[in-house]
């Protein structure tokens, strides 16, 4: 596929994911539209990405708790996209989670009800269209709850199942749904965490693995490709042993 002149609309864009994933499609030649929750922190982020590339880039606010505007938000874009990414994610802290529902509330909003919100509103703009890309970037911790992050993984869970359902759905107009299910990733978003070196990747990992699935016309990746492996270890482990396991 072709991506010079494409206008990808990269929502996150102000996360790690979403400007290595800027910075390549941008190198391609690709236009490109970039979400914030706050003013100006893109600004010069764009900048750099229209000199450096000869392209256009816009930066638009959005909110994906905010729902009643997402309808507006899309359809006051000036293009319409023919890839929409969601790098969008909230990690929560499972304890307060435990105790706090608001905790719980921000991270299904944010890594579900909010996504699902606005790929409604793109996929039927796709659907009318007869063409389009939707990536969506969920999680390997939605492939089985785990006690140590079952709010963030039935989020992720949700998401994906989500995304098969679209999948299926819009596979006859000609438009293609990507999952994307990261392991470990070292972001500002899992700074804190002591994450094991040999299954974490760079947020510049995942935008090649994204853009290299599309090329090849995938539509569920696993990135790193061996997390697929461990994942179905994981998930064909008898609940009766499961639920004795800490992980």
């Amino acid at each position: 596929m072709e991506f010079k002149n494409k206008t990808v609309l990269i929502l996150g864009g102000n996360s790690d994911v979403g400007k290595s994933l800027a910075k390549d499609f941008g190198k391609l030649g690709s236009n490109l539209i970039l979400t914030s929750r706050k003013e100006g922190q893109l600004d010069s982020f764009k900048s750099d990405l229209e000199i450096r590339n000869e392209i256009n880039c816009d930066v638009q606010l959005f909110d994906v708790l905010d729902f009643k505007s997402h309808e507006t938000f899309y359809k006051n874009l000036k293009t319409k996209p023919d890839i929409v990414i969601t790098c969008i994610g909230y990690l929560d802290n499972q304890e307060k989670s435990q105790i706090d529902f608001q905790e719980s509330l921000i991270s299904i909003q944010t890594n579900f009800t909010g996504l699902v919100s606005t790929l409604n509103i793109v996929s039927n703009d796709f659907e009318k269209r007869g063409i389009g890309i939707i990536v969506g970037i969920s999680s390997v911790a939605g492939d089985r709850g785990r006690g140590s992050n079952y709010i963030y993984g039935s989020s992720k869970s949700g998401f994906t199942s989500y995304l098969s359902g679209l999948r299926n759905r819009l596979n006859k107009s000609n438009v293609k749904v990507i999952t994307v299910k990261p392991g470990f990733i070292k972001t500002k978003m899992t700074n804190h965490l002591d994450l094991p070196k040999i299954l974490t990747e760079t947020p510049d990992d995942i935008s090649n693995d994204i853009i290299n699935s599309i090329k090849k016309g995938k539509t569920i990746i696993y990135s790193k490709w061996f997390w697929k492996w461990i994942m179905l270890t994981i998930k064909i482990i008898p609940e009766t042993i499961f639920k004795k396991l800490s992980i």
